[in-house]
Parts: structure tokens; sequence; C-alpha cells
């Protein structure tokens, strides 16, 4: 490989409670898979037997000696150890082996990261072979990714909807103007469905069969035939304790997740009232975009207008769009490194 090879390595990693997704300068996005850690405790020493897509799918399934758990929590890092085992797997199948030089890295982080939060990742991602980790915003990721003009002295407003969090930022001149980080993003939608049926139908059913009723038929607002469209579930009944199969509709959906998409509104009307009035008026004019997996939330952008009154667009590639925008960052380093934060 020709020396110029060498300095490709260096990549971007948006470190998501759901999914991490791993972008290589150059290259684009090499790398998206599910932010779980699969192992099993031996004299009291954690051995990692899967991490990704594989130790996904033993979510929920574990026999007692084998845990599955996703290290991150809310967009931070809640088991330093099985991270820190986790970034470096996903490092290692991307950053091919023979290669002289050690990675610099950027990685996004919650607006509302704390201090020592933000160390922990930097930390991680160190520990994982990093030569130097970078930290930056995920709503100023999240607005390079969806090709937002936030270096031009007008306002651009993005509502970012993770897997722990939803970020919505009002960005002028390349920087953060107003932003504010809620604790509620795809897992809260996932946990509210678990709630409504265990309340309603007297039915348990696991985190992965939630996460496939949200994308199957999930929506924001209730259908206009009061009913829309049904799946079949399977979950166990909780009056007998035998499994039981059971159809949910979408308005059902619709009311379970009614609590999680209300905050999302609440969270983008208090950014407005704390908007300046002049910012204020362009998002006026330019509206609002939404990114991250929770923007797919079907009618999701309907029922915000609805709210706010203003226009909503979801980005092309929204679960790409924070992975697109650190890979950006990375790219075009030099005009961007006002929103790249190296300090330790």
């Amino acid at each position: 490989m020709a020396i110029g090879g060498l300095f490709s390595t260096d990549m971007a990693i948006d470190l998501g409670t759901a999914n991490t997704l791993v972008y290589v300068k150059g290259k684009g996005v090499i790398l998206n898979e599910p932010s779980v850690v699969a192992y099993h405790v031996k004299d009291g020493q954690k051995k990692v037997l899967a991490v990704g897509e594989d130790a996904k799918l033993m979510l929920g399934r574990t026999p007692g000696s084998i845990q599955a758990i996703r290290p991150m929590r809310e967009g931070v890092i809640a088991d330093f150890d099985v991270a820190e085992a986790m970034i470096k797997e996903f490092i290692n199948k991307v950053h091919k082996r023979g290669f002289l030089s050690k990675p610099r890295v950027i990685v996004c982080v919650p607006h509302g990261a704390t201090p020592v939060e933000k160390r922990a990742i930097r930390q991680s991602v160190e520990s994982a072979g990093a030569k130097k980790a970078g930290l930056i915003a995920e709503p100023i990721a999240a607005a390079i990714g969806a090709g937002m003009p936030i270096t031009d002295p007008t306002g651009n407003m993005v509502v970012d909807i993770g897997g722990g969090t939803t970020e919505v930022a009002v960005l002028s001149l390349g920087d953060i103007v107003y932003a504010r980080s809620v604790r509620v993003g795809g897992d809260r939608m996932d946990d509210a469905i678990v709630s409504y049926l265990r309340r309603q139908h007297n039915l348990l059913i696991g985190e992965s069969t939630a996460e496939r009723i949200k994308t199957t038929i999930g929506t924001a607002r209730m259908p206009d035939d009061g009913r829309g469209q049904s799946m079949q579930i399977r979950g166990r009944d909780l009056l007998n304790g035998v499994p039981k199969e059971t159809e949910i509709n979408q308005a059902q959906v619709a009311e379970a997740l009614a609590e999680p998409v209300q905050q999302i509104c609440e969270a983008v009307m208090t950014a407005l009232e704390a908007t300046p009035p002049d910012l204020a008026a362009d998002i006026v004019d330019r509206g609002v975009m939404l990114t991250g997996g929770g923007a797919l939330l079907g009618e999701l952008d309907l029922a915000l207008r609805e709210q706010t009154g203003l226009a909503i667009s979801v980005a092309d590639e929204s679960l790409n769009c924070v992975a697109m925008g650190t890979g950006k960052a990375l790219e075009y380093e030099k005009q961007l490194r006002h929103v790249i934060d190296y300090e330790s």
C-alpha cells in the first residue's frame, strides 16, 4: 500500500446508545453495528464473547453465565470496561493490523455530557488504541451531516433523536447558540411500548419485540381511521404465565408513544422560546431538520409541525447524519477546528 494510505486510518466514531458507526477518512461510513457486548464472568474477570450484531442477537436470551449488555446509556458510557472493549473491537475491525500509525479519532458526544462523562469517552477511545481523541458536540455533527449551512450567519435548528437522548440545538456561525439535551429517544419509546402492553394487555414482551413494533408500525399520530395498520406479536401472558400471541395496531402504538413524543415536542418549543429573535426569524424561514434514528418514527414530522407551526423536514440518511458530520469534521479539520475539542 502507498505511504499515503497510512494516513487514511484516521476515523470518526458515532458512539451511540443503540448503534455505533465508524467513518474512515476518505472512505465514508464502513461500520454500523449495535452498541452491544456479550461477555461471561470467570474468576471475577469479564471475557468478551461477542460485540455488535452477534451480541445483539443474545440480548434477553442469555444463560446465567453470560451477560449481554449495552455499555452506553443515554449517549454516555455506563460501563467503562465493557465500553472500552467494544470500542477496541470496532476500531480493530476497521483499522487493519500492519499499519504503522495509530489512528486519530474524533468522537461525538451529547451536548449535555458532563466533563466527567467526556473524559470517560476520551479515555476509553485512547485506551482502545487511538493516538489522539477529539470530541465534537452531537448537534453540530448532526447538522453538518444533514448538509445544513452552519457556518453562515443565519439560524439553523437541528433535532437529533438518538437511542438515548434527543438533542435540540440552534446553530449559527459554526457553533451552538442554544442547545438542550433531553434524555428521551428510541430506548424510551421501546420502554413505553413494553409498559403499555403490560398495562393494557397483561402481556410481557422483550426489548427486541418492542423495537420491531416501533420500526414496523410505529407512529407519532393517531391514524385517521382510529386503527391503522396492525401486526401480530408474541409475549408472555402475565395472568397465567404462558406464551401468547396477540395483535397490536397503530392507534395503540400512538397511544403508547404519546408521552415520549410530547417530551420531544416540548424540547423543541423550549428551544424556540430561548432563541434570539433574529435567529428565530431565520428558523421560521428555513424550518427544522430532524436527524437520528428516532426521526424515522412514522409521522413524527407531522406531529411536530402541528405543535410548532414550523416546516419540519427529515434529513436524508438520518440514521447516518451524526457519523457523516463527524467524518466531515475529520476531512475538513482545518475549517472546523473550532468545533473539535482535543483538550483532556
